[in-house]
């Protein structure tokens, strides 16, 4: 078995992970080592074709409970999946790829969209992202720091 070339990175159960590439640095993220794929909250999810391949284009809205910095998105299909969630329930789902920055690392990930609104997570990082050199202490939350006091305001509704 083969891990990365580098040292593993620690994080706990729950992070502030950035997406450089879609110009959203702070979202707060569970860290869940039972999903396979990474998941992002992410509305008005419609597919369109772009020079003859499938695309996407989503709302993602980075604070719990707001519509504030919502951001519409566009990105290629990587691929659709049926994901099934904690309660059994199965979903088809498009993924896309996508850079996550997590405790200092960017790092590339799958990650599906789905409708969140009702978790208490805007996304969850799963084992497909921390198999890239990330060990999960689940007794310690935002091993990789914290955002700006402002910005983890604007999340809690403030």
């Amino acid at each position: 078995m083969s891990g990365p070339a580098y040292s593993s990175t620690p994080v706990g159960w729950r992070e502030w992970v950035g997406m450089p590439g879609i110009g959203l640095p702070w979202l707060k993220a569970k860290i869940d080592t039972g999903a396979r794929t990474s998941s992002l909250h992410a509305a008005d999810v419609e597919e369109f074709d772009r020079d003859g391949q499938p695309w996407v284009r989503f709302t993602v809205h980075p604070w719990q409970d707001s519509d504030d910095d919502a951001r519409v998105l566009e990105c290629p299909v990587h691929d659709r999946r049926s994901v099934r969630s904690s309660s059994g329930h199965v979903t088809k789902r498009y993924v896309v790829r996508l850079d996550l920055s997590l405790a200092g690392r960017t790092v590339p990930a799958e990650v599906t969209l789905s409708k969140r609104d009702r978790m208490g997570f805007r996304m969850l990082v799963g084992r497909e992202a921390l198999r890239q050199g990330y060990v999960v202490d689940p007794s310690r939350s935002y091993a990789g720091g914290k955002p700006p006091k402002d910005v983890r305001r604007r999340n809690r509704g403030r």
